[in-house]
């Protein structure tokens, strides 16, 4: 990569000095002003193009090689994820009568949807970093009490809902991996006893936990990636940094209220994108 670099800047080097030339050359001999300004720019224009060229070719090939290699990696992962859910429900069908295999299976069942739910994660992210993900509508009550009912499935803090439904519009994934984050941050800094309370009237989805909060100097950092407010909770510190990312692609304004030993109110505010 430094090699590159620096033919890459030895050649903008000479092109820049070649180019001087050519222009006293033209000048020195009293030519037409408009000549020189045409002979100047289809030489700037092919420099330019042949630079390009050698910079850009290796991160191209790189690219192509990177998106190569994740598509056959994304299918592999595609065919046992499959494999298990179909012989799932095969096993659910031979032990109707057996209680403790079904449990079993029904913890099986679980962590596949929940790998599939990852792959289908992955596949969008790579999507997104190829191009722009298309919108869908959607009821926001309905994708609100799907991804509640999966978080249920962990045993942990209870949900308390007050819905409305009502349809927008935005990059559904993106929405989803969105409450994902906030529920998830809602989970970790509470106690397990204590509800997470949701609701969705006026336009506005409310997430609101019994935490440990944020003070007011923590809440100017919240959405660094990184940061965390709490250095021995497991994570990475980057949920509310995507969040805040996704929301400003997708023109939701968000606002984050808490305070120390209260609690976090997490307010998505969707009047942008009602359809």
């Amino acid at each position: 990569m430094k090699k590159q670099i620096w033919i890459a800047t030895l050649l903008y080097l000479c092109s820049t000095l070649f180019l001087g030339g050519v222009l006293l050359f033209f000048l020195h001999h009293n030519l037409n002003i408009f000549f020189i300004t045409i002979a100047i720019f289809l030489l700037a224009l092919a420099v330019g193009y042949t630079l390009n060229t050698y910079v850009l070719s290796a991160k191209f090939k790189v690219d192509e090689n990177l998106l190569h290699l994740t598509k056959e990696i994304l299918h592999e992962l595609n065919i046992p994820l499959s494999t298990i859910q179909a012989n799932t429900k095969l096993l659910q069908r031979t032990l109707e009568e057996n209680e403790k295999g079904l449990k079993r299976l029904s913890r099986i069942d679980d962590s596949s949807k929940r790998l599939k739910r990852l792959y289908a994660e992955l596949v969008y992210s790579i999507k997104k970093e190829i191009h722009t993900i298309e919108k869908e509508i959607f009821d926001v009550q309905t994708v609100v009490e799907e991804r509640v009912s999966v978080f249920k499935l962990l045993n942990r803090n209870s949900f308390i809902l007050s819905l409305s439904s009502f349809k927008i519009s935005v990059d559904k994934i993106g929405f989803e991996k969105m409450l994902d984050n906030v529920l998830t941050n809602a989970m970790k800094y509470s106690e397990k006893q204590e509800p997470i309370f949701i609701t969705l009237q006026d336009n506005i989805l409310s997430i609101r936990d019994k935490g440990i909060g944020i003070d007011e100097i923590e809440l100017v950092k919240i959405y660094d990636r990184y940061y965390q407010s709490d250095n021995h909770a497991y994570g990475e510190g980057i949920g509310l940094s995507l969040v805040k990312a996704y929301c400003d692609d997708e023109k939701i304004k968000i606002r984050i209220n808490s305070n120390k030993g209260e609690g976090t109110t997490v307010n998505f505010n969707l009047n942008n994108v009602i359809i």
